[in-house]
């Protein structure tokens, strides 16, 4: 099975478990879905670009990122393997994004643009249903992230992102880390220290 054969057979195994449809039909989908690659450094979206690509990452480690009035870049969220990566709003309201979506490592992945997956939206119900899983699931765990910003300290969220993506401490810097936590390098290092000293 080659490398493209492999990341769709990924991808169906992905669409299935997230809601109940033919296997053929998650085939069919899945071959819709293109190969695409990005080195380290390199823009899955940028800044004032209209999302366009629905990407099903298998390998490397994505984020994304807004700037500040003041030219601070923060971490908006984090991509790894078997998500799928593509700014909400700017993807499906068709308008200029206020994120960035880079790699922080060579990633490979398929996708689909957003014309195609419109139409296999309104050709296939079951397809949709997907879909809405989909962003359900993703409103859910943004509003859980937006909470625990307000009701949990800094250490409980880092020990959160600690048990729930411990590989991302690998392949991202920690000031990324930092500004996706909430906090300063500093409080950072200091959570850090006085965690491994427990």
């Amino acid at each position: 099975m080659n490398s493209l054969s492999q990341e769709r057979s990924k991808l169906v195994d992905f669409i299935t478990k997230a809601y109940p449809m033919p296997l053929k039909m998650a085939s069919d989908v899945a071959e819709r879905f293109y190969p695409l690659r990005l080195g380290k450094g390199d823009f899955l979206l940028k800044e004032g670009s209209i999302s366009n690509e629905y990407l099903f990452l298998t390998e490397g480690y994505m984020r994304s990122f807004a700037m500040t009035p003041d030219g601070n870049d923060i971490t908006t969220g984090f991509h790894g393997p078997q998500q799928l990566v593509f700014e909400i709003t700017s993807f499906f309201h068709r308008i200029p994004s206020h994120e960035n979506i880079q790699a922080l490592m060579p990633c490979a992945g398929i996708a689909i643009t957003y014309a195609t997956l419109n139409e296999l939206f309104h050709a296939l119900p079951e397809f949709r249903e997907f879909g809405r899983s989909i962003l359900v699931r993703g409103f859910s765990n943004l509003k859980s992230r937006m909470l625990s910003t307000i009701t949990e300290t800094a250490e409980a969220r880092y020990l959160q992102l600690l048990q729930t993506n411990p590989d991302i401490f690998q392949h991202a810097p920690l000031r990324t880390i930092a500004s996706y936590l909430g906090i300063t390098d500093t409080s950072l290092s200091r959570i850090r220290k006085e965690i491994a000293g427990k």
